[in-house]
């Protein structure tokens, strides 16, 4: 999520290059309906998905819980149990390595199942208060989770 920036050496590792802006970096799963259910830890812009979901020990908790996830391509290579795979990721095409039919087809279904996690993150940013951010990780992390109890209220009560 992009953030204001912050001056001084110490926010360096909140710039991302891939986006090259400024920001923090949440994990988030939602059920069926897109409803947030967890949101991890506020980490630096430049954390990658992968690495951020194994300091997590995501793979793990959803074991225990015997659920699964969906997720995007960023994820590709975090299951490495082939058997019993627990996150579900689409295909990625390479210069080389064209998709098969197939395999588009897969994706595409992948992402209509994905559809509402995107939506349940982007009403959490709806928040306003996120797009002034200018604080740390730390800080971010607690009001992150803040603003997921309002917005779990908000669904229940209809406000």
């Amino acid at each position: 999520m992009p953030t204001q920036r912050r001056t001084g050496k110490a926010n360096r590792p909140n710039y991302s290059g891939k986006h090259r802006r400024h920001g923090l970096h949440v994990l988030s799963l939602t059920d069926e309906r897109g409803r947030l259910v967890w949101i991890s830890a506020a980490r630096p812009g430049r954390t990658h998905e992968i690495t951020a979901a194994r300091r997590d020990h995501i793979l793990a908790h959803l074991r225990a819980a015997g659920l699964g996830a969906l997720a995007d391509l960023g994820f590709v290579g975090l299951d490495d149990d082939g058997d019993d795979p627990v996150v579900v990721t689409g295909f990625k095409a390479t210069r080389a390595r064209k998709l098969a039919p197939a395999e588009r087809e897969a994706n595409r279904i992948l992402a209509a199942g994905r559809a509402p996690d995107e939506r349940g993150f982007a009403h959490l940013k709806n928040w306003r208060i996120l797009t002034k951010l200018r604080t740390d990780p730390a800080r971010a992390t607690h009001l992150l989770r803040a603003l997921l109890v309002l917005t779990n209220m908000e669904a229940t009560t209809g406000i």
